[in-house]
């Protein structure tokens, strides 16, 4: 049974440039009709109804009908189970992957390339006190995966990989994340989904007419 009732309004918080991507791409995934509301970084994403939301002040944020989902892995684990029909999830009995990469990647994959990217250097002896070791053990984790596996989640796509993936197709593309084959040729894979094509359409033409107000 879906977690509430499908004919609920589903809105989407967001700002082209930000991990507000991914929520779309999930979203897209769903096929499921949803309304957009585009925030800006330091006015209407800092204001008091927004806040109320999301006392975070940061985007993605999703709304289905009562429910109120912020963090990119939440919202893509959410959708996933409010819309089951979809096959975004797998069975409950083979979830341990699902699970396992979901939050693989909200936790060592995104601290450890946040850390490396703002320069945070982790000594060896500090290694025990991190959550994720060091960058390398988690790119050789990652990737040691893909090695042996099409699809992180189980045997067929699902919001994990919508999740990860985003993160290696973004860390690739800014440089953040070092390339590698196991890497490419996932992304690769991810790149030709429909949701996906359809996702960066929007955002694409959301940030070229933000650019276009700025210029």
């Amino acid at each position: 049974m879906p977690l509430v009732d499908h004919s609920a309004d589903l809105t989407l918080y967001t700002h082209p440039w930000s991990r507000g991507q991914i929520a779309r791409w999930m979203l897209e995934e769903t096929g499921a009709p949803y309304r957009q509301v585009i925030l800006d970084f330091g006015t209407t994403m800092k204001s008091p109804d927004y806040l109320a939301l999301n006392p975070m002040g940061k985007v993605p944020t999703v709304v289905h009908g009562q429910q109120v989902v912020t963090e990119c892995a939440a919202i893509c684990a959410y959708l996933a189970d409010a819309f089951p029909a979809v096959g975004l999830v797998p069975a409950p009995a083979q979830r341990a992957a699902y699970y396992r990469w979901l939050f693989f990647a909200a936790g060592p994959l995104e601290a450890s390339v946040v850390d490396r990217t703002l320069g945070v250097k982790i000594e060896e002896k500090q290694e025990r006190m991190v959550g994720y070791g060091n960058y390398d053990k988690v790119m050789d984790t990652l990737a040691g995966a893909l090695a042996r596996t099409t699809w992180l989640g189980g045997p067929a796509f699902s919001a994990a990989d919508v999740y990860v993936g985003s993160q290696l197709i973004w860390g690739m593309e800014f440089g953040t994340i070092t390339k590698r084959a196991e890497f490419e040729d996932y992304a690769a894979r991810l790149t030709q989904r429909p949701a996906y094509l359809a996702a960066k359409a929007i955002d694409a033409a959301l940030g070229a007419q933000l650019a276009a107000k700025q210029a």
